[in-house]
């Protein structure tokens, strides 16, 4: 039986764990071949490989920092190797320090901007010419809240998906006589790993957590499933016309937020 992504090759950075593992397996589900990315632990992202796999997909590994403009082009070089065209491209990989404004340095600005959206500019110009080997394609972007909301200790974080959101306009715009369809995805509070890289929840645990439930209309934490739902769908024939927006994705917590 086909289905909407059969023999779709699709490109998912930072796949190994949490809400991009979620995706690269919805997608080989779907019936599409995955490269997983990874740049520091290899054995999740290989784990992912194994169970794309067991679904009767390709999957490739490939080691590569996104924010670094060499290593970047290696794994656009390995897409083609193996699969000669890429048609989806997931922009989920990202890093971050999280300090106060005034406590920033050079170092985390820049590590943090050049993972999360500069490496959005410089992968799309690498996946264009793949994606018009294979008839156009699509290019989902992962932001977050705080990209519109100010977060605590959020501020180069914050800063990098606000930038994240602007190219995802400015792409779809430009991407789109190229057939290639371009949005973003902005998941509400998701309970992954992530959340222990803020010291609110670390502290604020599962009281927090259930703080954040009852004030969410639709009841639950938005889950990376959740998401993967939405990214699978803006990728789908059925999004064409929907063109450098953000999708919010957090059953309405963010609708009654107060800042």
């Amino acid at each position: 039986m086909m289905s909407q992504f059969t023999d779709k090759i699709v490109l998912v950075t930072g796949s190994g764990r949490g809400i991009g593992r979620e995706i690269a397996l919805r997608f080989a589900q779907e019936g599409a071949h995955v490269i997983i990315n990874f740049f520091r632990n290899r054995q999740p992202a290989e784990e992912t490989a194994v169970e794309i796999r067991k679904l009767g997909r390709q999957a490739i590994v490939v080691k590569a920092n996104v924010g670094d403009l060499d290593h970047l082009t290696h794994l656009y070089q390995e897409i083609d190797a193996h699969f000669g065209g890429l048609d989806i491209l997931i922009h989920n990989a990202a890093s971050g320090y999280n300090r106060p404004a005034m406590e920033q340095k050079l170092r985390g600005w820049e590590w943090t901007m050049n993972i999360n959206a500069r490496s959005l500019l410089f992968g799309a110009q690498h996946a264009l010419p793949l994606m018009k080997k294979r008839g156009g394609g699509a290019i989902v972007a992962v932001s977050s809240m705080g990209s519109t909301r100010v977060l605590e200790e959020y501020s180069v974080v914050g800063t990098s998906k606000a930038a994240l959101e602007a190219l995802v306009r400015y792409l779809g715009v430009e991407l789109a006589p190229e057939n290639v369809v371009v949005n973003a995805v902005s998941p509400g509070i998701v309970r992954t790993d992530a959340l222990q890289h803020f010291d609110t929840f670390r502290e604020g645990g599962s009281d927090l957590l259930n703080q954040v439930i009852e004030s969410t209309p639709i009841g639950r934490l938005c889950t990376p499933a959740d998401v993967a739902d939405v990214v699978c769908f803006l990728c789908s024939p059925a999004a064409k016309m929907i063109c450098g927006q953000t999708i919010i994705v957090d059953g309405g917590h963010s609708l009654l937020m107060r800042q």
